[in-house]
C-alpha cells in the first residue's frame, strides 16, 4: 500500500505543480479569461488517464491466462521505461519547469483558445498517462486481493491535490529538490520490484525460460501471507521464491540507476550542483552584478 501511495503522490505533485503554475501565471498577468480553456483541458487529460486505466484493466480480464501474463510483463517493464525516464527528466528540469511553462502558454495566448485547452492537456496529460500505465503495473505486481492498492494510489493522489493547493495558497514551502530526489530515489527501488515482477510473469507466459530455476525460496521463514510479508511485498514487491533471472535483473536495474540518479546532476562533465526548481509563487532570483 505504501509503494502505491508514494506513486500517487510523487506523480500526483507533478501534476499538481503544473496546474498550479498554470493558473497562478493566468492570475498574476489578469487573464482569467483564459482560466476555462485550461481547466477544460486538465480535465480532457484526466478524463484520458482513467480511461486508459481503466481499458487496461478490463480489457486484460478478456485474454488467456498467459495472454494476460504476456501483457502484464510488457507493460511492466514499459512502466518502468516511463517511470525512469520521469523521475531523470524531472530530476533534470524541474528547476527550469515554471520558466517553460510560462513560455508555452505565452505562445497559447496567443493562438487562442484552442491552444490553451492542448497546452494544459499536454502538460497535465503526459503525468496522467505515465501515472495510469505505472500505478496499473504496480497495483497488478502488488495485489493480494484486497483493494488496499488502489486505496493508496487513491490516498496518494489526494495528498497531491492538498499540497498543490497550498503551494498555490502560499500556505507550504518545502524544499522540492529535495522531495524529489527521496521519492525519486524510492521510485526506483519500486520500479525494481515492477520489473522483476514483469519478468516473472513474461515467464509464465512462456516467453522467458527460468520459470522454474530458483535464485533462493525463503517461504519457509517469511510467509507470504503473514503481516510482514505483506508489508514486504507491499512496499518493495518482495518475493520469497525469484528466478535466478528477477534477482539478476533487479540488481542489474537497482544499482547502477540507484547510483546514476543519486549522483550530482551534470557529475560527469563538471556543470556543478543542483538547483532548486521552480515553486508556484516564487520570485526569480537576481542575476549577479558583473
Amino acid at each position: 500500500m505504501f509503494s502505491n501511495y508514494l506513486i500517487g503522490l510523487r506523480e500526483g505533485l507533478e501534476a499538481s505543480l503544473v496546474v498550479c503554475i498554470l493558473i497562478a501565471y493566468l492570475v498574476k498577468t489578469d487573464r482569467r479569461d483564459a482560466l476555462n480553456p485550461i481547466w477544460a483541458g486538465i480535465g480532457v487529460a484526466i478524463a484520458i488517464a482513467l480511461g486508459f486505466g481503466c481499458a487496461l484493466e478490463f480489457g486484460s480480464q478478456e485474454l488467456t491466462f498467459k495472454a494476460q501474463e504476456a501483457l502484464g510483463g510488457s507493460l511492466s517493464i514499459l512502466a518502468v521505461v516511463l517511470v525512469t525516464w520521469m523521475v531523470f527528466w524531472m530530476r533534470r528540469t524541474a528547476r527550469h519547469l515554471k520558466t517553460e511553462l510560462h513560455g508555452r502558454l505565452d505562445a497559447a495566448l496567443a493562438m487562442g483558445t484552442g491552444a490553451l485547452v492542448a497546452t494544459a492537456f499536454l502538460a497535465v496529460g503526459r503525468e496522467g498517462l505515465e501515472t495510469a500505465l505505472f500505478v496499473w503495473a504496480s497495483v497488478h505486481a502488488a495485489s493480494d486481493g484486497t483493494p488496499r492498492p488502489l486505496i493508496g494510489v487513491a490516498l496518494g493522489l489526494a495528498t497531491a491535490v492538498l499540497l498543490g493547493w497550498l503551494f498555490y495558497r502560499g500556505a507550504l514551502r518545502i524544499n522540492l529538490a529535495r522531495f524529489f530526489t527521496w521519492t525519486g530515489g524510492m521510485l526506483v527501488v519500486v520500479a525494481a520490484g515492477v520489473l522483476a515482477y514483469g519478468l516473472h510473469d513474461l515467464q509464465e507466459a512462456d516467453l522467458l525460460p527460468g520459470l522454474t530455476t530458483l535464485a533462493f525460496d525463503i517461504s519457509g521463514t517469511i510467509d507470504p501471507s503473514s503481516w510482514y510479508g505483506t508489508l514486504l511485498k507491499g512496499v518493495f514487491n518482495f518475493q520469497p521464491d525469484p528466478t535466478v533471472l528477477q534477482v539478476t535483473v533487479w540488481l542489474l536495474y537497482l544499482v547502477p540507476t540507484l547510483a546514476l540518479f543519486l549522483a550530482p546532476v551534470g557529475f560527469a562533465s563538471g556543470k556543478g550542483k543542483v538547483k532548486e526548481p521552480d515553486e508556484p509563487g516564487s520570485r526569480p532570483s537576481k542575476a549577479p552584478q558583473a
